[in-house]
């Protein structure tokens, strides 16, 4: 029932598609019921007696009926087709809109390709859902309830019949729901594991490629293939036992009304055309049981799909943002207190007891091995993560009081990964300021050290960028995405290892040209080069999530050890 609320106001704006579309398809299905009586009246008055006249006056009457049929069917299949294409329409734009709001932890616990899935293919299964809700649910259930209504009107000793056939075909559908249910839910876990393996080999095929691991990838995918295939081939042959099962009973069924037809019109009964209607009502019976049979299939889809849409639109942000829109007037541009963060359900911390002080118009840099938690310290100043303890303030202020777009006004932040997107080089740097002009976009290139070798491309700044910046090198992408960060021009810079494709040259240039540039902007480098932080106002040493040094550099060389071990193996000097 709760899946159903999470869905069922997608499909309020298609009311007069879901109330006309049925309504079209019941009328059809009044008409197609009409026919076998028709039918058996032309033969037992028409062509029995004689009567030609009848027999055109019949045929026109069914004419006419078909006719109006078609109409009907056309209306109810427009309508299908508005309601259910606006439904998967909107349904898709508010899983969209709803994994933007979801925090970095969650798009983890949830996985990528299974947002995917979900987003894709999911949808499109409920999206045909819709439609055949519209079409089938009500037109299939009334031919198989009239068109008994209309075998006992015939002869109700025949009917006997459907008493028998019906409970045990409803019995077989039942059987094939319970069974399927867990199963379709199985089947799309599987796929969103095949999915991870497959994103993983197409992004990462270089890595493969170098380190010889075809052979073993293949395997992997193949394991994840077969796993899911074996779980795929198992539901589908309880699925594929629906379409004989049910033939098999309403054939049965057939066998025995032509039986006890022929009985019952040698006794004098029942007339031949009566048979012959009575043989199509169980034909049209026949039908709409099939169709009956495919819908619990489809819909046993269906309600694996809407568990796993559900889930996704019911996740409540773990970051919710407050409605601040303005700084306060602390002389310190960011401060931790006390701060701590515990990753998901792990029992240790990333980060442990920070308390730092990060004037406004300070340079700081902020250096440690590999895990020490650097890059988790500055992802709670954006919120891309919250503390699990103690307070992050800006301007004076709580994080957790300011709204998100001023967050993202105040704070450019560039990623260790270098993230491009499919687009011209231009519309890469519009992402951080979408009216930037080509002056500014030149501005921040040049400061970025990207200048050179964007002149260098055939069409400049309207050079196409594949998906991934894939033709770019792991330099001219960190250039750009600096470039990008700086084209916004937000108080606060953060640079988290984002020179480490640079050489040592270019970074050189690149923080000499920043500091030039930024004079009253707060920056945050974050690096595992001494170079890269050494002639910041001040540096910050971590490690094992703790801060273990703050001071320059000629006064962490000589009172910090780990700070010297890193100088001594990068060959630094105090």
């Amino acid at each position: 029932m709760i899946i159903m609320k999470k869905l069922f106001p997608f499909l309020k704006p298609y009311r007069l598609q879901l109330t006309v579309g049925p309504f079209f398809k019941l009328s059809e299905a009044v008409l197609e019921l009409l026919i076998p009586t028709l039918m058996a009246f032309l033969i037992d008055k028409g062509i029995n007696m004689g009567n030609s006249s009848y027999v055109i006056k019949m045929g026109i009457v069914m004419f006419v009926i078909a006719t109006f049929g078609v109409i009907f069917a056309y209306i109810c299949q427009y309508s299908a087709s508005i309601a259910s294409q606006g439904f998967g329409t909107d349904l898709r734009n508010a899983m969209f809109k709803k994994i933007g709001t979801l925090s970095f932890s969650q798009v983890d616990k949830f996985t990528s390709p299974s947002l995917l899935n979900r987003l894709i293919g999911d949808v499109n299964q409920l999206q045909s859902a819709v439609a055949m809700l519209i079409r089938l649910v009500i037109r299939a259930p009334f031919l198989c309830i009239g068109g008994v209504i209309m075998a006992v009107a015939i002869d109700l000793k025949l009917s006997i019949i459907f008493m028998i056939v019906i409970p045990l075909f409803i019995f077989v559908l039942f059987l094939v729901m319970f069974k399927a249910v867990p199963l379709y839910k199985s089947v799309q876990n599987k796929l969103d594991a095949l999915t991870l393996v497959l994103r993983e080999n197409l992004s990462g095929v270089r890595v493969i490629r170098a380190f010889a691991g075809v052979e073993r990838e293949r395997k992997r995918f193949n394991d994840k293939n077969t796993d899911y295939s074996d779980t795929a081939i198992r539901v589908g042959k309880i699925a594929a036992l629906t379409n004989p099962a049910t033939t098999i009973i309403m054939n049965f069924a057939a066998i025995a009304v032509i039986y006890f037809g022929g009985i019952r019109v040698n006794t004098g009964h029942l007339s031949q055309g009566e048979v012959i209607a009575f043989i199509n009502y169980i034909t049209q019976i026949l039908n709409a049981m099939i169709v009956v049979a495919n819908l619990v299939v489809l819909f046993t889809k269906a309600y694996a799909s809407s568990i796993r849409v559900s889930e996704v639109l019911s996740a409540e942000p773990e970051i919710v943002y407050g409605t601040l829109g303005k700084g306060g007037n602390s002389e310190n541009a960011i401060e931790f207190k006390n701060v701590s963060l515990t990753y998901g359900k792990s029992k240790v911390a990333a980060a442990e007891n920070i308390n730092l002080e990060i004037k406004k118009g300070e340079t700081l840099g902020i250096i440690g091995g590999t895990g020490s938690g650097k890059t988790t310290l500055i992802s709670l100043i954006p919120r891309f993560y919250d503390a699990t303890k103690g307070q992050v303030l800006i301007d004076g202020n709580d994080v957790k009081e300011y709204s998100e777009d001023y967050l993202r006004q105040e704070i450019a932040i560039v990623q260790q990964r270098a993230s491009l997107f499919a687009g011209t080089v231009a519309d890469n740097l519009r992402m951080g300021k979408n009216n930037a002009t080509e002056k500014e976009m030149k501005k921040a290139a040049d400061v970025a050290q990207a200048s050179e070798f964007i002149d260098r491309l055939e069409d400049g700044y309207n050079t196409y960028v594949s998906q991934g910046g894939n033709n770019l090198s792991g330099g001219q992408k960190q250039r750009l995405t600096i470039a990008r960060a700086l084209i916004k021009n937000s108080p606060i810079l953060i640079l988290d290892d984002s020179a480490s494709a640079l050489d040592y040259a270019t970074d050189a240039a690149l923080r000499k040209a920043i500091k030039e540039n930024t004079d009253s902007k707060t920056v945050i480098i974050v690096s595992q080069r001494v170079n890269s932080v050494k002639d910041a106002d001040r540096i910050v040493v971590m490690d094992d999530g703790e801060i273990v040094g703050i001071g320059t550099h000629s006064s962490l060389f000589n009172t910090c050890e780990i700070y010297k071990e890193i100088c001594v193996s990068q060959e630094q000097e105090g």
